[in-house]
C-alpha cells in the first residue's frame, strides 16, 4: 500500500528535509541496479543548520551521540527518498549502514552511538530495516560534526 513509510514517519514524528546539496564533486546517492548507495550524511537539521559539533568523549556522551547518529539517519532517508523518486515504499531492505564517530582516542562506545541510526532505520522499515553494520571511530569528521552515516538499500 503506497504511503506506508510516509505514514510511519509521521507516526514517529519525523518530517524528512530536502537533501543537503553536495559540498563538492559528488552526488547524494548512486543507484546501480536495485541498489542505492547514499553519500555520507552529517548532522544538518531541518533548517540546514549543523548540530552536534564536537567529539564523543569530550563534548558529547553516548546519549548525545545517539541523537547525532539518528539525525544523520534522517538525512540518509531524505537522500534515499530522492533515489526512490519520492516513494519510500519501494525500499525492499536496508543492506548496510556505516557509521563514523568523531571521538577522543579513549572513547570505545562507537556501536552505542551508531545505534541511533540503526534504531531509526528499523523503526521506520521494520524487519526490512535490519542491516549489516560497521561503527568506526575517527580522529575528525567533516565540519567537525560528531557523526556521519552512509547506507546501502535495495529498492524495487
Amino acid at each position: 500500500m503506497a504511503g506506508q513509510i510516509d505514514a510511519r514517519l509521521k507516526e514517529i514524528g519525523i518530517q524528512l528535509p530536502n537533501p543537503a546539496a553536495p559540498a563538492a564533486n559528488y552526488v547524494p546517492f548512486v543507484r546501480t541496479g536495485n541498489l542505492v548507495f547514499t553519500a555520507g550524511q552529517v548532522t544538518f537539521d531541518a533548517s540546514g543548520k549543523l548540530q552536534f559539533i564536537g567529539k564523543l568523549g569530550r563534548e558529547f556522551g553516548i546519549d548525545e551521540g545517539y541523537q547525532a547518529a539518528r539525525l544523520c539517519a534522517v538525512n540518509v532517508l531524505a537522500a534515499l527518498r530522492g533515489a526512490c523518486e519520492g516513494d519510500l515504499d519501494r525500499v525492499r531492505r536496508c543492506v548496510k549502514v556505516v557509521g563514523f564517530v568523531n571521538a577522543t582516542p579513549d572513547f570505545s562506545d562507537h556501536p552505542k552511538v551508531i545505534n541511533g541510526a540503526s534504531d531509526l532505520i528499523v523503526s521506520v522499515f521494520g524487519d526490512r530495516g535490519k542491516h549489516a553494520r560497521s561503527a568506526v571511530g575517527m580522529g575528525s569528521l567533516p565540519l567537525g560534526v560528531a557523526t556521519e552515516v552512509e547506507a546501502v538499500f535495495e529498492i524495487a
